[in-house]
C-alpha cells in the first residue's frame, strides 16, 4: 500500500512540475513578446531625444509620413524585419545602438551630424545585404504598374530589376536627409552606388 501511494505521489509531482513549467513558459513568453512588440513602435523609437529631434523631424517631411493615399511607414516598418529570426538578429544588433546611447555618441546636434555618415553607411549595408527586405514589405517589383509611374521612374525601375538592384541602391535619402558623402572613399562610393 505504501509503495502504491508513493508511486501515485511521484506521478502527481511530475505532472505538477510539467504543468508549472508550462505555465511559467507561457508567462515568460508572453512577457518577452510584449516587451518585444513595445520596442517595435514608433513611440518607442522616438522616446530618446536623439531620434525625436533629428531623424523623426526629417521623416515627417517625407512621403513615407504623409502622402495622398494616407499609408504611413513608421520607423519599425523600415528598420525592423517582420520575420521572427531576422527580427531577433536586428534586435541583437540594436544593442550596439543602446551602447552608443549610453556613451552619448550622438547626444548633441553636432555629434549627430558628425556621426550621420557612419550611421547611414551601416544602415545602407544592412539594407543592401537584406535585399531591401523591409522596403519590399510594401514595394514589390512584380506588383508595380510601370505605366502609372513617371517617364523617369518607370525605365529606371525596369532596368534596376533586370540589373538585380535593390531599393537602397537608388533610394538613399528617401526618408532621412542624405549625409555629406564627400568623405567616402572611391570604393565606398562604388559600394553605395554614389558615382
Amino acid at each position: 500500500m505504501f509503495a502504491r501511494t508513493k508511486r501515485f505521489l511521484s506521478k502527481r509531482s511530475v505532472i505538477s512540475v510539467v504543468i508549472m513549467g508550462f505555465i511559467t513558459g507561457v508567462i515568460f513568453w508572453g512577457g518577452f513578446n510584449t516587451a518585444l512588440e513595445i520596442t517595435n513602435t514608433e513611440e518607442f523609437c522616438i522616446s530618446c531625444h536623439e531620434m525625436k529631434e533629428n531623424v523623426y523631424v526629417e521623416y515627417r517631411q517625407t512621403i513615407h509620413y504623409q502622402n495622398r493615399t494616407g499609408v504611413r511607414a513608421t520607423c519599425p516598418d523600415c528598420h525592423v524585419p517582420k520575420e521572427w529570426t531576422h527580427k531577433m538578429i536586428r534586435k541583437i544588433e540594436a544593442s550596439r545602438e543602446v551602447f552608443h546611447k549610453i556613451l552619448g555618441t550622438i547626444d548633441t546636434p553636432k555629434k549627430f551630424r558628425d556621426y550621420r555618415l557612419t550611421m547611414a553607411k551601416s544602415e545602407w549595408r544592412r539594407m543592401k545585404k537584406a535585399d531591401s527586405r523591409e522596403c519590399r514589405n510594401c514595394h514589390e517589383y512584380g506588383s508595380m504598374d510601370y505605366s502609372m509611374q513617371s517617364r523617369r521612374a518607370s525605365p529606371q525601375h525596369i532596368a534596376g530589376f533586370k540589373e538585380g538592384k535593390t531599393c537602397i541602391d537608388c533610394h538613399k535619402g528617401i526618408a532621412h536627409k542624405m549625409p555629406d558623402t564627400k568623405a567616402l572613399t572611391p570604393e565606398e562610393r562604388k559600394e553605395f552606388n554614389l558615382n
